[in-house]
């Protein structure tokens, strides 16, 4: 069998696509040629696929940096099913977990390598990354680099020591949104040399944006989901409203679910199953869900509240017609909703008095001294922290952020880590096991017969599954696999739930803690700037949905797009206004004719469509305008009575 070589044999190989995507092929052959390259292309793209295709046809390791690890573990366990070797690094991985992830890498049995960019904050490990064969540098969400784009990550800057460890490595940003400022600042930041830029237009000619006023905006909800048909997504704020929500749809008989950051693994990986397969209309959810979902036919993307910007609401929306076939993402607004919104410009700017308080109590709940903590990852309960301190959880959370904005710490809540476990012993060697428990040997022989890749690398398993298939309580299967560990038999590493913070410097006297003007001042007059572009968008009734969302993305188009609810409008009140224009010329016509109107020489004389006119004519006969003389066939005006 002749294995592929070029990009479309690759494509239809791995993915089993015979064509690209606009925009791929052009920002592959880049990445080919070894040029730095940046990527701007809309949700829903195929962002992937422009460095994964590369990354198949060179020898030697793509090095990809990612910041949600949810995502990242998508990534590769989507990789590995389709017999692509890929490894990934996080500051949340266990000790075990780093160590087999290394030895796959220097032993070549990884194409590609995700991280975290936190993971470079290590000199050590991006030394270790020097004795790699890397081929090509991948930056998703390359936004995050920059403080003026809307999720700027200070530990993104530290790609910038991955590139002086790997010079002349051709470096791919990608994102899907970017302002044209924001585009300039990531080739700044990552030192791209004259970088080939591919921008693909974000406008998506099948989605139908819609913004609704409403009262009562789950009743507003109910209204149009009853009206439409088709898998939809419900975005939240709230996690707690997601659940009403669901409830209240599954009440009046359309099928829905809650998915938020705060439900088990299990319960998450449930409902979205059931949404993808179609056994769920609806899934209402945080913007924990959608990073990394591939379902094409969303027929319809509802925004329950606004959203902070329109990077995220572009986002967010664009996940409907990812197939191009006709969907909408709506928008439900009230008055209230503009004093909402500038209030989180408040909320997410404290005091920097309090800031500097939340960091001092940050390091005595980890029990860190003057001077230590340096590069160490920290289980970190926030509800636990809330209560203590008694913090409003909003500003507890703004001042986090702000910290983490000025590089002393970071707080990351993507940690729903499923149990992972890997044989340490041979093929052969467990033919002698010492002496364990009827339990643990039901459990083992359990995991042998339902995983695979156990013996090569960390394996998600699921305590439930495994319960449900032997009999024993979970609890017994904890013990279990506890035990099978004692006698290294296994690695296991149990499940985890708790958020850590990862603590990038040696703590400081709290009056040395600088939240300086770029970090505060400078990035709430972008946020407030942001907000107010929402805003616009919502409640500016003028404009075309769609031009406004180019306008802001630097595209300018002159027509509207004819399918949003302003243009919908202006194109009634337009079709209106022509009526009106008809109707008053044709009553001047006849009542200048006396003795009647032929309505043959009046399609003549008036010129226009003979079907409007004649509309226009039956229309004035009903409101009692005009009668006809049957005898000559002639329009008169009718006389009052």
């Amino acid at each position: 069998m002749t294995l592929p070589a070029t990009p479309e044999e690759i494509l239809e190989y791995y993915w089993g696509h015979k064509s690209f995507r606009p925009l791929q092929r052009d920002i592959i052959d880049s990445v080919l040629a070894g040029r730095d390259t940046l990527g701007l292309m809309p949700t829903g793209g195929g962002k992937s696929i422009t460095f994964q295709v590369p990354g198949m046809m060179q020898p030697g390791l793509t090095i990809v940096v990612t910041p949600l690890i949810s995502l990242m573990k998508d990534q590769v366990d989507n990789l590995r099913r389709r017999r692509i070797k890929a490894v990934y690094f996080h500051s949340g991985m266990k000790v075990g977990e780093r160590r087999r992830a290394f030895e796959l890498l220097t032993n070549g049995k990884a194409q590609f390598l995700y991280l975290s960019p936190e993971r470079l904050r290590n000199r050590r490990f991006v030394e270790e990354l020097r004795h790699l064969p890397v081929k090509h540098i991948v930056v998703d969400e390359a936004h995050c680099i920059s403080q003026w784009g809307y999720d700027f990550r200070p530990a993104y800057l530290n790609i910038c020591k991955l590139r002086d460890a790997l010079p002349g490595i051709p470096v791919l940003a990608l994102t899907a949104t970017a302002t044209p400022a924001v585009a300039a600042d990531i080739c700044e930041k990552l030192g791209m040399t004259a970088p080939a830029v591919h921008r693909m237009s974000f406008t998506r000619a099948n989605i139908s944006y819609i913004v609704r006023e409403a009262k009562t905006k789950i009743n507003e909800m109910l209204h149009i989901l009853s009206r439409t048909s088709g898998t939809a997504i419900v975005y939240v704020r709230s996690r707690k409203r997601t659940v009403e929500i669901a409830e209240f749809l599954n009440a009046n008989g359309i099928t829905a679910e809650a998915y938020h950051a705060g439900l088990d693994f299990e319960i998450k990986e449930q409902h979205q199953t059931a949404w993808q397969r179609g056994e769920l209309r609806v899934i209402v959810a945080t913007n924990a869900f959608g990073m990394g979902i591939d379902k094409p036919d969303v027929r319809l993307v509802i925004h329950h509240d606004l959203p902070p910007s329109l990077e995220e609401y572009y986002q967010e929306a664009g996940r409907a017609g990812r197939d191009g076939l006709p969907s909408y993402a709506v928008l439900l607004t009230s008055p209230p909703d503009k004093g909402v919104m500038r209030r989180r410009v408040t909320e997410a700017f404290p005091e920097r008095e309090f800031i500097r308080k939340v960091y001092e109590r940050t390091c005595n709940f980890l029990d860190i001294a003057i001077g230590e903590g340096y590069d160490t990852v920290h289980e970190f309960d926030l509800h636990k922290f809330i209560t203590t301190f008694k913090y409003n959880e909003r500003q507890a959370r703004a001042s986090l952020h702000l910290l983490e904005q000025a590089g002393y710490l970071e707080f990351i809540e993507d940690t729903d880590r499923q149990s992972k476990v890997l044989i340490e012993l041979t093929r052969e060697e467990l033919y002698h096991l010492p002496p364990i428990s009827r339990e643990a040997e039901k459990t083992l022989n359990r995991i042998l017969r339902s995983y695979t890749g156990l013996f090569s690398d960390y394996t998600p398993i699921s305590e439930t599954a495994i319960s449900c298939d032997t009999g024993l309580t979970e609890k017994e299967v904890y013990q279990a696999l506890l035990e099978l560990a004692r006698h290294k038999i296994v690695s296991y590493i149990p499940r985890s739930r708790m958020p850590y913070m990862y603590i990038s410097t040696s703590r400081e006297e709290p009056e040395y803690v600088k939240i300086g003007k770029a970090i505060y001042e400078d990035r709430k007059a972008i946020l407030s700037a942001r907000v107010e572009a929402m805003i616009a968008y919502a409640f500016d009734n003028g404009k075309c949905r769609e031009n406004q969302m180019l306008s802001y993305f630097g595209e300018d188009r002159k027509s509207g797009c004819g399918r949003c609810d302003v243009c919908r409008d202006q194109r009634r009140h337009k079709g209106e206004a022509e009526k009106r224009k008809l109707i008053d010329r044709v009553i001047d016509y006849i009542k200048n004719r006396p003795y009647g109107a032929n309505p043959l020489i009046m399609e003549r004389d008036l010129g226009g469509s003979p079907t409007e006119l004649r509309e226009t004519l039956s229309f004035l006969c009903v409101e009692g305008i005009l009668e006809i003389d049957i005898e000559r066939g002639l329009y008169i005006i009718k006389e009052k009575n």
